[in-house]
């Protein structure tokens, strides 16, 4: 029975081996697109950019304290598809050990999170941070009319869509292109999001650009924080493999963009406790890079880490494990870093794991598990608490042809973050999300929304020039250096004139506006300030 249940599911099983290897050899053309060459031939070394300093005035910091958080979020990709009844156990449940002869978690290999759960003793370094009030475990996370296609399925839990429906734009980088309105315009120098792994992520994906600066590994994430890289495209043509090469090419380019502030940030922080070695276990050096980062103050607030290796089709029970001890220590290991010195910055920081679907209950016939529906997300940060959020998997009359329904939709637990953990209004997150989903109350410590969004810049207003005739004093700060353009628009909001498109150092400025130099007629206009990514309007009449 167990090694057939699944067989209505193209490609979910080994058994399908045609549809399966399909589905992963599509997968893997998308890695491949997105992160080969990114560091190859063509590029050339730049030198340290500099980074000036600035002590803000008491305007500035005022400005900067009304926008946005100092809180992070962290992304720990299981990339595969965890198996989450062996993550979290539920302890003495007799139909677990009768439809999982082999791989089952026994009594005495787990340590006890309460009476009721268990997690395997490969993951008792996290023991300290339940009993810490620093984890939580959301059951059974999935949403309806799964999908068992590796790509499709992470396509969805990426864009956040329903099941039948394609969106071809990320959950967080449709966040991000609100807060970024001008990403194209006046770019910041600071990624809005840091990613490490093989692709440029459909996560972050916005409308306009993708918002995260993608890094294929910690490997050439050292050589960005070491040096700048940029890649010529104006030589390629509309070739299949020219636009290919083009995209890849562009995508190493944001490197250049973030360079320096990336140098910056990571010369000035430091890892102050000792993490498994990058060779034993890749998600410990990704979150100690990402560690270094914060500390450094880069002013990334949106991270994302992955780990693979748990599409354990065959010989689950060592190599699970393993895997589950990669992140226990890895995440141990980082927010003892985050605490380090009672810095408090432990509490700042709210990481959570996410796969593309979760195993069947099931063992198949290889001592594997297939290609599942619901799996457990763990969430770790100082001040969560500890507990459980949504329904473990029934198992009190296992169905072999389809596992028990989910118990918590995943963009609910979006939602969730977008408000409480991140701090934005109800009305923005459904705008994000598209629809309307459950906020899970209490999850996570909750922040009203920010007042305004000055943290990068702010344009403060005019007024008539003290002295000069038909001229107009145009106020703004720069909170962060970049780019910075101020532009006059009509009522309808079509450009009219550029006054300002250069690089801004951090400060408050005036431009003195006489629209007769401009060859503007007397009338209502608007001017709008872009910088830092952002973007600001006002109206004004000459």
């Amino acid at each position: 029975m167990c090694e057939h249940h699944n067989k209505q599911r193209p490609g979910a099983t080994l058994s399908d081996r045609n549809a399966h290897e399909k589905d992963h050899r599509l997968w893997s053309r998308r890695d491949f697109l997105s992160a080969t060459g990114l560091f190859g031939a063509g590029s050339f070394l730049l030198g340290n950019l500099p980074i000036r300093t600035f002590q803000p005035t008491p305007l500035m910091a005022a400005l900067a304290a009304t926008g946005g958080n100092d809180r992070f979020l962290v992304l720990i990709r299981l990339d595969g598809g965890n198996d989450g009844l062996n993550t979290v156990v539920q302890r003495g449940n007799a139909q677990y050990y009768n439809i999982r002869p082999t791989i089952a978690i026994q009594e005495n290999n787990m340590w006890a999170m309460s009476p009721q759960y268990g997690m395997p003793l490969a993951t008792n370094v996290l023991q300290p941070m339940w009993n810490d009030g620093m984890m939580k475990v959301i059951f059974n996370v999935g949403y309806p009319e799964p999908n068992y296609s590796h790509f499709r399925s992470y396509d969805i839990v990426a864009s956040a869509s329903d099941s039948n429906t394609i969106i071809d734009t990320g959950w967080l980088g449709r966040f991000l292109g609100t807060e970024y309105a001008a990403f194209l315009e006046a770019p910041p120098i600071v990624p809005p999001a840091l990613q490490i792994g093989l692709q440029n992520n459909l996560v972050f994906k916005a409308d306009q650009a993708n918002m995260s600066l993608a890094i294929s590994s910690p490997q050439e994430f050292y050589q960005i924080a070491q040096s700048g890289q940029l890649y010529d495209t104006s030589t390629l043509g509309n070739t299949p493999r020219e636009l290919e090469l083009a995209f890849v090419r562009q995508t190493a380019n944001a490197a250049f963009r973030y360079s320096g502030t990336i140098q910056q940030a990571y010369a000035k922080g430091k890892n102050e406790v000792s993490y498994p070695a990058g060779a034993d276990n890749p998600l410990a050096e990704q979150l100690a890079i990402v560690a270094r980062l914060i500390k450094g103050n880069l002013g990334t607030r949106i991270f994302m880490v992955e780990i693979g290796g748990f599409d354990t089709h065959a010989t689950q029970f060592d190599l699970h494990l393993d895997l589950l001890n990669q992140l226990s220590t890895a995440v141990k290991s980082f927010y003892d870093d985050l605490a380090f010195g009672n810095s408090g910055l432990e509490d700042k920081v709210l990481s959570a794991t996410f796969s593309e679907f979760g195993r069947t209950i099931f063992e198949n016939g290889s001592k594997g598990t297939d290609h599942g529906w619901g799996t457990h997300m763990l969430l770790f940060g100082g001040g969560l608490g500890n507990g459980f959020t949504g329904a473990y998997q029934d198992l009190s009359n296992p169905d072999p042809f389809t596992d028990p329904s989910f118990s918590v939709d995943f963009r609910s637990v979006y939602a969730t973050i977008l408000q409480d953990w991140l701090g934005n209004s109800p009305e923005l997150v459904n705008f994000v999300m598209g629809q309307s989903f459950p906020v899970l109350n209490g999850l996570v410590p909750a922040i009203p929304p920010a007042l305004g969004d000055n943290d990068k810049c702010a344009l403060l207003g005019h007024n008539p020039h003290p002295s000069l005739p038909d001229t107009v004093e145009i106020k703004y700060s720069v909170m962060a250096e970049g780019p910075l353009r101020l532009q006059v628009l009509d009522k309808a909001g079509n450009i009219l004139r550029t006054l300002l498109d250069e690089y801004k150092t951090p400060g408050s400025y005036i431009f003195n506006f006489k629209a007769v130099d401009w060859f503007l007629a007397p009338g209502t206009y608007q001017y709008r300030l872009q910088s830092g990514g952002q973007a600001f309007q006002r109206e004004i009449r000459i």
